[in-house]
């Protein structure tokens, strides 16, 4: 089997892991395909929820005595060991696959006991560059390696690049069909992350609304001096989703406790230099005290730059309206940047365009 076909088949696996996203974590998105020697499709499976079967045993469920002989290709290297659910290699190694084809090695202590294991016993691997397998464990590499979340930032904006009018105002940039889908992704991460100032000015709840959800996400606030509003529409979903709020040390006691009395968490954080939070410090927090390792960004200019120029994202969602404003004051995307020379400035690699009504979904990758 060329390596072309190998990709295609992989393409298909990781297809089918993406719709698991939201549901697996802490572990990454895995698919499998199994493909008979005629090279017809047998089984297509991914893995479904934490604790459930794996992507290759959910196939090979599928596939029963016909797994015998056939190719695995799947997008991580299969597990060796006993956890929640037996090990991938051995329910291979059992069923009689003959070859196993790998889009992206574990990143786990154990990388490469899995093609190891198979080996041993006879199945022949091959281990393909997969660029759609990487990027689905992307988010654990993150974790585990750099121990933050993964950082992703959505924004809608104007044909010519505007999030908001010069007076703040931004509702609807989008249609209501991108709005939905910005919805379902609150519903699939752990946390969504805003700043006090678009707290202030949108006075937004930041819940997952009208659409089927997998998770109810942390509201994260970076509010470092608590000027986030008691009765607030933040505060007052609060039955709906948990708030967190990121203040300064020795932040003001009165509207601490009146935020605490309303339900709200507030995670200390020390300032630094001018006397902003060192953002990589807040992201290890949120992961190691609060278990949170995905993160979705809604805020303003100033805190999605300050978080590119920290090179602390991951992957970026941009909703483009078929709107002009036509106004040089109108609000960008983000700001502080501002390299001296285009060649400079942030390069990201498109991961795809979709057309949701007249609006454009572009993807990227940082």
């Amino acid at each position: 089997m060329s390596t072309g076909v190998q990709k295609q088949w992989l393409d298909l696996a990781a297809r089918a892991a993406a719709r698991g996203h939201g549901c697996v974590g802490p572990n990454p998105p895995v698919g499998c395909a199994l493909v008979a020697p005629s090279g017809d499709l047998i089984a297509l499976a991914r893995h479904r929820s934490c604790g459930q079967a794996h992507a290759e045993a959910a196939a090979l469920s599928i596939a029963g005595a016909r797994a015998a002989g056939s190719t695995a290709h799947v997008t991580l290297e299969p597990c060796t060991h006993q956890g929640r659910t037996p090990p991938c290699t051995t329910a291979l190694v059992d069923a009689g696959v003959q070859r196993v084809v790998v889009g992206a090695l574990d990143t786990n202590p154990t990388a490469g006991g899995g093609v190891h294991a198979l080996e041993q016993a006879g199945i022949d691997v091959t281990v393909v560059d997969h660029q759609p397998s990487a990027d689905l464990i992307a988010p654990h590499r993150r974790r585990t390696e750099d121990g933050r979340p993964w950082v992703r930032c959505k924004w809608a904006q104007t044909l010519d690049g505007h999030v908001a009018t010069r007076t703040g105002d931004s509702r609807w940039i989008s249609s209501d069909i991108s709005r939905r889908l910005v919805h379902r992704e609150r519903g699939r991460v752990d946390a969504v992350l805003t700043g006090i100032g678009t707290v202030l000015a949108d006075d937004c709840q930041l819940t997952v609304r009208g659409v089927p959800y997998r998770r109810t996400p942390t509201r994260v606030v970076i509010d470092r001096d608590l000027r986030t509003p008691p009765q607030s529409a933040l505060v007052a979903s609060i039955e709906q989703a948990p708030l967190l709020i990121v203040a300064r040390l020795g932040a003001d006691e009165d509207r601490r406790r009146a935020l605490q009395a309303a339900g709200a968490d507030i995670m200390d954080m020390p300032c630094h230099g001018s006397g902003g939070f060192d953002l990589n410090e807040v992201l290890q927090r949120l992961l190691q005290d609060h278990g949170i390792g995905e993160v979705l960004v809604e805020a303003g200019p100033r805190l999605m730059g300050a978080l590119m120029a920290a090179s602390l994202i991951d992957e970026v969602a941009v909703f483009v309206a078929p709107r002009l404003l036509g106004d040089g004051a109108a609000m960008p995307a983000l700001t502080g940047l501002a390299p001296s020379l285009v060649r400079d400035g942030r390069s990201l690699r498109l991961l795809g365009v979709h057309r949701r009504g007249d609006d454009l979904l572009l993807r990227y990758m940082c």
